[in-house]
């Protein structure tokens, strides 16, 4: 059974860094796009950047373009997302989320395992 845990979130000041991990259990990366989203307080849920089952890469979000990246372990079956830069709307749960094809989509839909969700809080 494909699930979906992640870490890594919590306070930091504007201008500072986090990573958030997303471990997957039950399928390979080959074989699944990981993509993390986000929601803020008020606003709608968000697609961010997609790992597809190449390792290839696809940013959907233009504000977080040149501060967050993607990236996966193999070996460990872990997806990142490094965040620099912080800034104080970048505030928000973020998710990663799986679907069962190797090919990215920013369809929040098409996803059809979701992690529980971690906090990330950007103020000073």
């Amino acid at each position: 059974q494909l699930q979906l845990v992640e870490s890594g979130g919590g306070l930091v000041q504007p201008g500072g860094s986090l990573e958030l991990s997303c471990s997957v259990s039950g399928s390979t990366l080959d074989i699944t796009a990981i993509t993390w989203f986000r929601r803020a307080p008020g606003k709608e849920r968000e697609g961010l950047l997609c790992v597809d089952g190449t390792g290839g890469t696809v940013n959907y979000e233009d504000s977080v373009k040149g501060r967050f990246t993607i990236s996966r372990d193999k070996v460990l079956n872990t997806v990142y997302l490094q965040m620099n830069n912080l800034r104080s709307e970048d505030t928000a749960v973020y998710y990663c989320a799986a679907r069962r094809r190797a090919g990215c989509s920013v369809s929040a839909s098409t996803y059809q395992v979701w992690g529980q969700g971690t906090q990330v809080t950007v103020s000073s």
